[in-house]
Formats: structure tokens, C-alpha cells, sequence
């Protein structure tokens, strides 16, 4: 027994010496740590020792470009560079020019829209709200988010196909800023007429036929206007009104019309004028559209040939003389029945331009044009 106790201690002696060395080891290690956690310490990134003004250059340049909207959230987002780091994150909400421009659909949150537009401070808003095909209670909310900043609206875009309903809020009234809109409505659900024409600054809008015939826009001050799903007659009372524009776009799709429906459409200051059809329409249908306009300052015109009527270069010709105006740029877009090398010796003063086939006699598709 006395012997195993002796022992017994001679190893708590031996445990004790190794403690020590360990010790002194984990001394030094703890000495050499705490060396390289100052070196770390006291090293500064250097981007986090920019000026705040350089990093929110570089904070608007991960952006798109304003007006382009970057979405309310994901990769692009200006939320994301809430998250990098928390100096980063405060810069990032105290600087109201990341939050102007936001686009959403109907997943996406109201109160979060809110939440975003809630740090653009004074700043003009660019906003899209597109394909709002959720519950009608997604739509109210996304829309009531946005119209307490109505006054702050510099570009809008607004998908309401999927509305209204009862309850749905009111998006008329004064847009001080505004200066270009694109919306589209659909009757679906019989929108009622409202009034957006307080927008002084409003000089380009793209809308589609619904929307055209349900809001009351300031039609004259209007510089670049696209209808889109056109029928003709209910939008010539329109282009008589926009009597100030220098582009114009048409997407016609009015198989109905006939030349008994025409009321000449004066647009002398206009330059450029499109007119085609939807991706859906496959008729035939040949009406000249263009000799319902009278342009004098037209230098660029896009137009499908089944636009100029049976007989297209007497069209075209037809209207260079009723409008006086000098073409430099034509281009037919779409199959064609009228070989090109045809316009060309009929126009040779115009730049003819061509998208489409040219079909033959027999109804064939022919290569035989040579170069464009």
C-alpha cells in the first residue's frame, strides 16, 4: 500500500511538470495570437477607408442606370448592399438615390415596397409594377404602396391587367413630375374612367388600347406616344389631339377598318411614325392606314407592306405627295408581294430598308432578291 501511494504521487509530480510545460507553451501561443489579432486589428480595407461619397458612387454604379429599375429584391438589388457589412449598411439606408428607382411584380411584398420607397427621401421615382396577376388583395396592396409618392412619380410603368375590383384605389391625381408613363389596363373587370392629365412635364407615353380609352391623358403636350392594340377609329379622336408629336408608334390591329373610316390626322411636327401589328395576328388583311396621316416633317417611316394597301408604292408615293414630306428612311417590314429591287427604282431618293421575305407570284418564298 505504501509503495502504490509513492507512486501514486511520483505521477501527480510528473502530471504536474507537463501542466507547466503546456502552460508555458499555450503562454507563448496566447502571446503569439494576441501579435497577429493586433496586426489584424489594426489593418484597414482599403475600401473601407474610402470617403462615403466614393462608396455611394460606387453603390449607384452597381445599379442600372436611372430611370432602369433594379428589382425589390435578389442579386440587384440596392437591399443586397444592406448585407454585406454593417458599415455598408448604414451608408446604404442613408442614401436616398439607391431607393428611387424599384421594379416589382405581384409576389412581391407590400409593406417591403413601402419599406423601400420610405428611404428615397425627396428624390423622383422611377417604378414598375408589371404583371400583376395576383389576388386582388396583392394588387390593392402594391398599388396603395405607391400612391402616397404620386407627387414624387418621374417614370411609371403600370401593368393593372388583372383589375380593378371593389376597394381598389384611386390612381388619378397631380403628378408634378411625370414625364414619361406606360400603362396598360384591361376591361376585364370594367375599369372606370380617371384623369392623369395633371402631369406638366409629361411628354412620352405608351399605353395600351384600354387604357387609352378609360384615362384622360394631356394628349397635346406630348412629344413620343406608342398605342398598343389599336382600333383606329376610337384612336384617331387621340392622334388629332397629340398634335405635338415627333415619334409615334401603332400597333394596329384593326381588321375592321375600311377606307369609309378614315379622318385625316395632322401631325406636322412627327419625324418618326411606326405602324405593325401584334405577334398574335396572322390575317391578311391589306389596308392602306397610311393615307389617314399628313406629315410634313416625316424623315422615317416602319411599316408592314399589308399596311400600304393592294397597290403599296403607289401608297407610299401617294402620301409622300399628300404630306410633302421628305422620307430619307423606309423600311417595309413583314412577307412582301412588292420586290424590293421595285421600291428602290420607285424611291431611289429614300433609304429602303427590308425585315421580311419577299414572296413570289406562286406564293413561295423567294431568295432570289439578292443583298438587302
Amino acid at each position: 500500500m505504501i509503495h502504490a501511494l509513492a507512486a501514486d504521487r511520483a505521477h501527480i509530480a510528473d502530471f504536474d511538470a507537463q501542466i507547466e510545460d503546456l502552460e508555458r507553451t499555450l503562454a507563448v501561443l496566447r502571446n503569439e495570437r494576441a501579435l497577429v489579432q493586433e496586426r489584424l486589428d489594426s489593418y484597414r480595407y482599403p475600401v473601407l477607408t474610402l470617403p462615403h461619397e466614393i462608396i455611394c458612387e460606387i453603390f449607384i454604379h452597381f445599379l442600372p442606370a436611372y430611370p432602369a429599375r433594379p428589382p425589390l429584391t435578389g442579386p440587384r438589388s440596392p437591399i443586397l448592399l444592406t448585407q454585406i457589412c454593417a458599415g455598408w449598411r448604414k451608408i446604404s439606408l442613408a442614401f436616398p438615390l439607391l431607393w428611387r428607382a424599384i421594379e416589382l411584380s405581384s409576389d412581391g411584398p407590400a409593406w417591403l415596397l413601402s419599406v423601400v420607397l420610405g428611404r428615397s427621401g425627396s428624390s423622383p421615382l422611377s417604378i414598375c409594377v408589371d404583371e400583376l396577376n395576383g389576388s386582388s388583395d396583392d394588387e390593392r396592396g402594391l398599388v396603395s404602396a405607391i400612391l402616397p409618392y404620386r407627387e414624387r412619380w418621374q417614370y411609371l410603368s403600370l401593368d393593372l391587367t388583372g383589375g380593378p375590383d371593389p376597394g381598389y384605389p384611386s390612381i388619378g391625381g397631380p403628378m408634378p413630375l411625370l414625364q414619361h408613363l406606360e400603362l396598360k389596363l384591361d376591361d376585364a373587370r370594367g375599369w372606370p374612367g380617371f384623369s392623369l392629365a395633371e402631369a406638366p412635364l409629361l411628354h412620352t407615353a405608351i399605353v395600351s388600347y384600354f387604357a387609352a380609352m378609360r384615362v384622360i391623358l394631356p394628349w397635346t403636350q406630348l412629344t413620343s406616344l406608342t398605342l398598343e392594340g389599336m382600333y383606329l377609329r376610337e384612336g384617331f379622336p387621340i392622334l388629332q389631339q397629340a398634335a405635338n408629336l415627333v415619334r409615334c408608334e401603332l400597333e394596329i390591329c384593326d381588321f375592321r377598318w375600311t377606307s369609309s373610316d378614315r379622318v385625316d390626322v395632322a401631325l406636322p411636327s412627327l419625324e418618326s411614325l411606326t405602324l405593325f401589328f401584334p405577334a398574335w395576328d396572322m390575317d391578311t388583311y391589306k389596308h392602306n392606314y397610311l393615307q389617314a396621316f399628313i406629315t410634313p416633317a416625316l424623315s422615317r417611316l416602319e411599316i408592314p407592306e399589308r399596311f400600304l394597301g393592294p397597290d403599296p408604292i403607289h401608297s407610299l408615293s401617294s402620301f409622300i405627295l399628300k404630306s410633302r414630306c421628305k422620307l430619307q428612311r423606309v423600311q417595309i417590314v413583314g412577307q412582301r408581294l412588292v420586290h424590293k429591287r421595285s421600291y428602290r427604282t420607285a424611291f431611289p431618293s429614300i433609304q429602303m430598308f427590308f425585315t421580311g421575305s419577299y414572296v413570289d407570284d406562286g406564293g413561295e418564298d423567294s431568295d432570289s432578291e439578292g443583298s438587302s
